[in-house]
Formats: structure tokens, sequence, C-alpha cells
């Protein structure tokens, strides 16, 4: 977190009462208040469709914190609930929002699906909502090129581009922010963190979970629009970006934005997209997509999607790099694996060896909060054998994290843009993926508790995926 305290605002949530808002913007925000004491005054003001009055507002607020299994602190609580109030999205909502807002600067969160948007920004400004307002908003940013570069067309004709953050929680993670220090940091990795070095590059995502009651959501969305153009790439853009002029926030950012215009659009024959249908998963049976409820019992939309990309630059022209997520997967893990190149093997002929093990290096982001570096090892003995050996350091174990919406909101309440993606970004990774979305691809099936379609693993062969 940076060290500024933010001057005193008002914060808005515009979808109060949604899933995000529960999960984990009240978490977020009651966090930040036990951990700092600089947090600015004003108002916590929700708005939403439901009927609630102030106390029952704060009753949900209060069940959305015990429910993230935070331990409650009476007097704090009492602090944090005389800022909550709510006011409901009727007839006149929007000017009683604006009479509610009371401090000079405010920060305002879409806490609701991306295609409402545009209407939202709208009301803004039509109530003078708009000088004084940083606003925030949930990935993803559109759902194909051109809704995009109509949503921007509207934020830019109301908002200056630095009032504007755009929320992608991954970058919000340590684990993810990791990736630049230990790159850039450690000069024995960034020698070889090239072409020269690596074979290739996976980063899988994969959940356990189905759509848990979020089929509007996940209808007008699906694998390739939820996780895949946000949370992957933008792992992928600190992966593999230049080394920034500075560590400030346009430095970043900047490098980040170039990296996606290096990307070569993607080949849609190189994708493939999955539907979970239903089948046993830890001894019980769960139901297919297409049974889950609010879902077309004809949906093709896609639950899990794998690609092949390519970046057209000069420390990684002939690299290939493997996105995988999915939901309905029998393990849940984000991880990045990185395999080196294969060494010479003359020297070891002798010993009636035809092949090495590669090198690995496994970046996990979550749950397990590791890096691991495979490397090889001679076994005890008069023969030279070899084996695979394992170094490993635990994040967890050295350093307390923070949660990544508290991080995130914080920066917001700063008008610290790092952690935050960019209009440029944000168009060009649309544009990398626009070929895909334009072709109707084939939608592949899997049984629920297995690693997606068969097809993934053609997509990648003869590697094999190591998240397995």
């Amino acid at each position: 977190m940076t060290g500024n305290r933010p001057e005193d605002q008002d914060f808005v949530i515009i979808g109060a009462t949604g899933d995000l808002a529960r999960r984990k913007l009240f978490p977020a925000l009651y966090r930040l208040i036990v951990r700092r004491e600089e947090l600015p005054e004003g108002r916590i003001i929700g708005y939403a469709r439901s009927k609630l009055g102030d106390d029952a507002f704060r009753t949900l607020a209060r069940a959305a914190v015990e429910n993230a299994g935070l331990d409650v602190d009476e007097a704090v609580w009492k602090t944090f609930a005389q800022r909550l109030s709510y006011v409901a999205g009727e007839d006149g909502g929007y000017d009683e929002l604006a009479h509610r807002c009371q401090q000079p600067s405010r920060l305002i969160y879409l806490a609701t699906p991306p295609s409402t948007y545009p209407a939202i920004v709208e009301e803004l400004e039509a109530r003078d909502l708009v000088r004084g307002t940083r606003i925030l908003i949930e990935k993803p940013f559109g759902r194909d090129l051109d809704s995009a570069r109509a949503l921007e067309a509207v934020l830019d004709r109301v908002f200056d581009e630095r009032q504007i953050f755009r929320i992608d929680h991954y970058l919000g993670k340590e684990t993810v922010q990791n990736i630049l220090v230990f790159r850039f940091g450690n000069s024995v990795f960034e020698r070889v963190w090239n072409r020269d070095a690596i074979e290739q590059v996976q980063i899988s995502l994969a959940e356990t979970i189905g759509i848990e009651g979020r089929s509007s959501f996940y209808e007008e969305t699906g694998a390739i629009r939820d996780v895949v153009q946000n949370h992957l790439f933008q792992v992928l853009s600190l992966l593999t970006m230049e080394p920034p002029a500075s560590l400030d926030a346009e430095s970043l950012r900047q490098e980040r934005s170039k990296l996606f215009y290096a990307m070569k659009p993607v080949d849609p024959d190189e994708v493939v997209r999955g539907q979970y249908t239903r089948h046993k998963m830890d001894g019980s049976e769960v139901p297919g997509y297409r049974e889950e409820e609010g879902v077309d019992p004809a949906s093709k939309t896609e639950t899990f999607a794998a690609m092949k990309l390519a970046i057209d630059n000069w420390r990684w022209a002939g690299v290939p790099f493997f996105l995988r997520a999915g939901k309905r997967l029998p393990r849940r893990a984000t991880e990045i694996e990185i395999s080196f190149r294969d060494a010479p093997i003359r020297f070891f002929e002798s010993a009636g060896l035809a092949q090495l093990p590669q090198n690995h290096l496994t970046l996990s982001i979550e749950p397990d909060e590791l890096i691991t570096f495979v490397f090889l090892a001679k076994t005890p003995g008069q023969e030279i054998r070899v084996r695979p050996a394992r170094m490993e350091f635990a994040y967890g174990e050295s350093f307390m994290g923070e949660d990544a919406y508290e991080r995130l909101l914080w920066d917001a309440m700063t008008g610290d843009h790092t952690l935050f993606a960019r209009a440029d970004g944000v168009e060009r990774a649309w544009e990398v993926l626009q070929p895909a979305l334009e072709r109707e691809l084939p939608l592949h099936f899997y049984e629920a508790g297995t690693w997606g379609p068969p097809e993934a693993d053609a997509l990648i062969a003869p590697r094999r995926w190591h998240l397995r």
C-alpha cells in the first residue's frame, strides 16, 4: 500500500446488495478501518434496486463481514456502521444519491454487470457527480472489441482518464505483483528470461466451483471474457513485459500496454472452448452447466477455454504461450509454469541417458503462494544417475499479505493507478481475442471433475499440461 493519506471522500457502491459487494467490498472496507487509522472520513453509501432502509443495509454489511471470516470488534463496527447509509434505486434514486454525497470528493464503485456501465455513467453526469469523482469499474470491460470501444467512448466523454480505475483484482494479489520483483530484482533469472533459455510457458486458472448462482452474469460472459481477457492476460503482461524505466504508475502501465501490442491476434484454430456436464465431484453429483438455474438448456457459453498465443518481439519470438481456464476442474489453482530448454545430453551419454528432464519454474498464485524450481541432481551411489530435485519458497511463511481488494481500494482512494488497467491495453487485449470471438467455435463437453475436453490436450501436444 502507498503511504499517502487520502483526502476525505464519500464511497459509493452502486449494486451494493449484489454478490461482489457482499463477498469482497464490505470485508475489504472493514479491514481497511481495522488496519489503517487514516482511512478517509466520509459516508459509505449503498445504492441498489432492493428496497432497504439504513438499518437493514447495515445488517447486510455486518453479515458480509462475518461471512468473510473476519472477527468483528464491536467498537470498530460501531464506527463503521455509522458511516453506512442506503439509497434505493427507484424514481429519484440518483437525485437522492447526489444529495447524500456531502464530501467534495468521492469514489463510485460500479459493482454491477458491465452492460449497465454506460447508462450509470450518464446518470452520474446528469446529477453533476463527475467533478471530484474517481470511478471504479470491474472487468470485463465490454464483451468484445466494439462494446469495449463503445464503453470507452462514454467514459472518455464524461471522465478524464485520471478519474477512471479499471479493476482487475488479480493485479492486487501480492504473488502477482511479486512477479516483477522476482524478474527484475534477481539478475540470475532476468538473464535467462527470454527465447534463448525458455522453451514454453503455461498459465492455468482452475476452479472447482460452478457458476455459484451467477447465471445471468456468466451467460453474458463465459470463460474467455470472464478470466482470459483480463486475469490471464494481465498475469501474462507482467510475466513478459520489458523492464520499466521506473516503478511509477505510468512507466509500469506503459510497458504492460506495449506487451499487448506485441501479442499476435489469436488463431481461432488454436482455441478450444468447453462446457462441463453432470458428473461426480468429491463423491457428490454436480449438475452440468446447462442444468444450472437460470442457464439456457441449449447454452453455448463456454465454461472452459484453452488457447495458444505468440508474442512477436525480440525477447519472445518463437516461444509458445498456452493459457487455460475452467470451472468444475479437479482442483483450485492458478499457476504459471515456465519450462526451460533441454540441456545438451552429450555429457551424460556415457551414463545411458537418452533425454534429460527439463528444468521448470512454477509460480503458484493461489491457493498456494509458492515459487518452485525443479532442477536435476545426482542420486547417491557410484554411478551417475540423476533425478529431479525441488527448491521451494512459500510466500505466506515469510510475509503477511494483504487482500487484493483491500489493496486496490486503498490505491484508488489515494489516486494511485499502478495496479489498474489502462484503456489502450484493454482495447488491444480485445483485438488479440477478436478473431476467436468473431467465429462460432465448436463447443466441446467435459465431465465435471475432469481437466477439460481432450481437445485441450491435443492443442498442446506433444507437450502436456503441467497442472493436472
